[in-house]
């Protein structure tokens, strides 16, 4: 893995960034949802985990359960990754009370093509998303330790086309949710190595994949090392202390989705 260290953005200074970037020109954002879960609409959930960690799960952006927690990946389909993770990690299913499944955060980084969430849950146009890329490569160049990049639907899985110059070719492939692509990501003079793992999305209704979904985590996940990661940001959680309407200094998830391949 190439990792090449310059001065950087603390992770406190690139999530005031983005806020700042947000507020600097309007939008499509659910205020509606954001101002129901007593969020700052312009205040991003940016990621949840450990920095530390092997593995990234890398959505498309949130939806109104991760807006209320401040976390990706935590309605419907993010508990089914969650609760994925937390098989491969303890070899038996999750307790059936613990809906967050916050214990896998740390082995596991999570984060989304766009730390927002959109109007009606559909995706953001590729403005929007190029609007908000260089902090989220930042994110995962700099800031990210692992290797190992398992994406959640189409539009995450895309969302790497700029670093990967077969990714089209690779996702006509039939057997794409099996396969890896390796691919560089590159923020400023950072660059990161990375084997993207793709998975469809667990939407309950993406109707073709949604039952299948947990087999193909589990092989994604069973042809790893261990999980990694034993730091649980603990700079970030005293940041989130002092910042307690700061989501995105915290943990995050992911919630229902339109239909997605």
């Amino acid at each position: 893995m190439r990792y090449r260290r310059t001065q950087m953005r603390t992770i406190d200074q690139l999530i005031e960034d983005v806020t700042r970037e947000a507020r600097r020109e309007p939008f499509p954002v659910d205020v509606e949802v954001y101002r129901r879960s007593g969020r700052d609409p312009d205040v991003p959930v940016l990621f949840a985990g450990a920095l530390d960690a092997r593995v990234c799960v890398f959505g498309r952006d949130l939806g109104k359960d991760e807006v209320a927690a401040g976390q990706p990946l935590i309605g419907a389909g993010g508990r089914l990754v969650r609760s994925g993770l937390y098989l491969a990690e303890h070899g038996a299913p999750p307790p059936v009370g613990d809906r967050k499944l916050e214990s896998v955060l740390a082995r596991v980084l999570l984060t989304n093509t766009v730390p927002y969430k959109p109007p009606g849950n559909k995706a953001y146009s590729s403005a929007v998303k190029e609007r908000f890329r260089p902090f989220v490569a930042e994110l995962l160049a700099r800031h990210w330790q692992g290797d190992q990049l398992i994406t959640l639907g189409t539009e995450a899985f895309q969302w790497f086309a700029p670093y990967a110059p077969d990714l089209e070719a690779f996702w006509k492939r039939e057997n794409r949710y099996e396969s890896a692509l390796p691919c560089t990501i590159a923020a400023g003079s950072m660059c990161r190595d990375v084997t993207l793992l793709p998975l469809p999305h667990p939407s309950p209704l993406n109707a073709r994949w949604y039952k299948k979904f947990p087999d193909l985590l589990a092989l994604r996940l069973g042809g790893l090392p261990r999980l990694q990661g034993s730091k649980r940001l603990k700079s970030v959680e005293k940041s989130a202390v002092r910042n307690r309407d700061r989501p995105g200094v915290k943990i995050g998830g992911e919630g229902e989705r339109n239909r997605e391949a």
